[in-house]
């Protein structure tokens, strides 16, 4: 087996979207596969730095990409996001993997960009594995968000361009000599907690590399994106300070001014001064109901839709809104935001087409309409195909058509008059394209709509004989729950094992804090325990000092009586939830009811990968039905389920800071 490691030619994209299409543990999954020319359309938006392909035979086996964006997230100055790094199953016990990751690194050291991110499901440990081995550090969010994924940054480039003109001939040639960054770096631990140590005020991480006989330590910045000390001692003991040479970019601080709002009608107006986001809120709804990107001055650095990079904006007050201006040396992008009448107006003039824009529809229960088709229930993998690991793939809505989002409280609808990608049901990608007047015209609208009565749950007869809950401190929540002879919760315990993105599941029933559901950055995330201690406050009850939530069982021998479970947790934590998280005994394929704005649905758990409910029932092992609800019912109370290769996994989800209630109980037929 003689492998090749090259950079990617035209020629590739086919037996590259082959090689996706073939294993479902690709790390860019889209329903229903991706084609060659979707593949080529994705390199060329992502503004690919680099992208090298391992190939056995002209058969194409492994891949590895650099971007300065992905969609999802956009690179600062100086850094570039790791992606699309896949290896065929039958090549990962090689070298395959190490060779890949280093030829990958060397190209950053000789190109300038020094700081390398990526992301990966902390639950696929030999991945997250590898990136620590070979230097990758936490110095964000350490929990997965939304998308299952913690991102992970990698330094050693920058140390290494920092240092290098003041290391030596002996350094220089065992550095040239290096096959693989895992022999290089101090081992840290694979636990999901930040690397980060604060220094002086200063957020910076620390590297211990051995180069040879040499071992090189270095203080980075991170937020600054450069190094601040360095030091080498040699193998007689001996060590000197190195000069470090200032990275050949500047990050742009943020400045994070208050968000400039304006309001009308039950609507507000958020817009960001760093980065030109704007947010729309609406009464009566639990996070924002729209969020629009800024499309950028230069069309290959557009923000993505979970995160952008600071710019130069100005923002001046207009009637009804504002003006935002970005220029880029002689290039202006002039975007007016107003709001009237409901309708949100968006106008851009420009000197050089700028980048794209991503608008995301924050209502998570109710209906897409699509023109010509029947409306379906929100929810990712429902209705629309799920492109959000490939844009590219997203489906085209033709000028003329008129997509329309209704809730609870409101409907939204986004007139198309250019070409728009609905990458899935909720996330628009758009283009910016001039009128007769040169000028590029946005609108979406917001119709109150009068909210559906509550619905009223159903009897269900109860299942017979004694009711029996186990909980467990070590565990975090509970281990065991049965209903006369029916099994409700599934649970490793004392086991701990990986669910979904979760790599510590060991109660089949436990509470934790999460980033806020409508959070732009993360999402909500996947119910990974923290590692501290919790303490038994009630038989059926616990507390965690780390957390400061507190949580108990009431569960009535008579089983016509649903449990109760009560959950408190500190006030005064802004963008935050309080999940409470059941993993249900459930076949592997097994059908959910939810009550979603006021409508019933039932669907196949294969059909969907998420969804946001008012109430729930999933259908158990034996065939009696599990039913979720909130205790006193309240916008701000939902549940989402998700469907994984583990199981199904449901989260009752409300906003922390203060007492929630749930009610669960098992039946004969669904409760909604």
């Amino acid at each position: 087996m003689s492998i090749t490691i090259r950079p990617y030619e035209q020629g590739d994209a086919h037996d590259i979207a082959e090689l996706y299409n073939r294993h479902r543990d690709n790390p860019n999954p889209v329903a229903g596969g991706i084609t060659g020319d979707e593949l080529r359309r994705e390199l060329a938006e992502r503004d690919t730095a680099t992208f090298l392909v391992a190939v056995d035979g002209g058969r194409v086996v492994g891949t590895f990409g650099l971007f300065h964006n992905t969609g999802r997230r956009s690179a600062r100055a100086g850094e570039l996001i790791a992606d699309m790094f896949f290896v065929a199953p039958a090549y990962r016990n090689g070298v395959i993997t190490g060779r890949l990751f280093t030829e990958a690194v060397e190209w950053m050291v000789r190109s300038g960009c020094l700081v390398l991110r990526l992301t990966v499901n902390p639950a696929n440990t030999v991945a997250f594995r590898l990136y620590r081995r070979v230097g990758c550090v936490s110095v964000g969010q350490t929990v997965p968000g939304e998308d299952g994924n913690v991102e992970l940054h990698n330094y050693i480039p920058l140390i290494l361009r920092s240092v290098f003109a003041d290391l030596g001939p002996e350094v220089r040639a065992a550095l040239g000599g290096l096959n693989s960054f895992g022999t290089v770096t101090e081992s840290r631990d694979d636990e999901l907690r930040s690397d980060v140590r604060v220094v002086d005020g200063v957020r910076t991480v620390d590297y211990c590399l051995a180069v040879g006989e040499f071992r090189l330590t270095a203080s980075v910045d991170v937020d600054r994106g450069a190094v601040r000390r360095a030091e080498l001692a040699g193998p007689g003991g001996d060590s000197r300070e190195l000069r470090v040479a200032e990275p050949p970019y500047r990050i742009r601080a943020a400045r994070r001014p208050a968000p400039h709002r304006f309001a009308s009608g039950g609507l507000a107006v958020e817009v960001d001064g760093d980065e030109g986001t704007v947010r729309v809120l609406a009464d009566g709804h639990h996070g924002p109901v729209f969020v629009s990107t800024w499309p950028a001055c230069r069309a290959d650095r557009p923000a993505g839709w979970r995160e952008g990079e600071p710019r130069d904006l100005e923002l001046v007050p207009v009637p009804g809104g504002v003006r935002i201006t970005e220029r880029c040396g002689e290039d202006e992008v002039v975007g007016t935001v107003t709001l009237d009448g409901g309708v949100l107006s968006q106008d851009f003039a420009f000197t050089r087409r700028p980048g794209r824009l991503f608008q995301t529809v924050g209502l998570r229960q109710g209906t897409l309409a699509l023109d010509g088709e029947e409306p379906g229930p929100l929810g990712l993998g429902l209705g629309v195909r799920d492109a959000s690991e490939v844009v590219a793939a997203a489906r085209v809505l033709p000028p003329g058509s008129e997509p329309a989002w209704t809730g609870t409280g409101w409907t939204v609808r986004t007139p198309v008059r250019e070409p728009v990608r609905l990458i899935h049901s909720g996330l628009l990608e758009r283009g910016l394209e001039p009128g007769p007047d040169g000028v590029a015209r946005l609108r979406t609208e917001f119709h109150r709509r009068t909210a559906p009565g509550g619905r009223t749950a159903p009897a269900v007869r109860p299942l017979e004989g004694p009711r029996r809950v186990q909980l467990d401190a070590a565990a975090a929540g509970v281990t065991s729950w049965k209903e006369g002879m029916v099994k409700v919760l599934r649970s490793p315990h004392p086991r701990v094992r990986a669910f979904g993105n979760n790599p510590r599941w060991s109660a089949g029933l436990w509470v934790t804090a999460e980033p806020a559901r409508h959070s732009r950055a993360t999402g909500l995330g996947w119910g990974v325990r923290s590692t501290g201690a919790w303490e038994h406050k009630h038989p059926l009850g616990l507390y965690g000092p780390q957390e400061g939530i507190a949580w108990e069982l009431d569960a009535p021998g008579d089983t016509a009586a649903p449990v109760r479970v009560a959950l408190s947790s500190p006030a005064g934590v802004a963008e935050e939830e309080t999940v409470l998280w059941l993993t249900p005994h459930t076949a592997r394929r097994t059908t959910v009811a939810v009550d979603s704005a006021g409508s019933r649905w039932e669907l196949d758990s294969a059909d969907f990968r998420q969804l946001w409910a008012a109430a729930a029932a999933v259908r158990l092992a034996d065939g009696s039905w599990l039913t979720c609800r909130p205790a006193v019912p309240a916008a701000e109370a939902e549940i989402v389920l998700r469907t994984t290769p583990s199981g199904l996994l449901v989260g009752c989800v409300a906003p922390a800071g203060g007492d929630t209630a749930w009610h669960l109980s098992v039946g004969h037929a669904p409760g909604v």
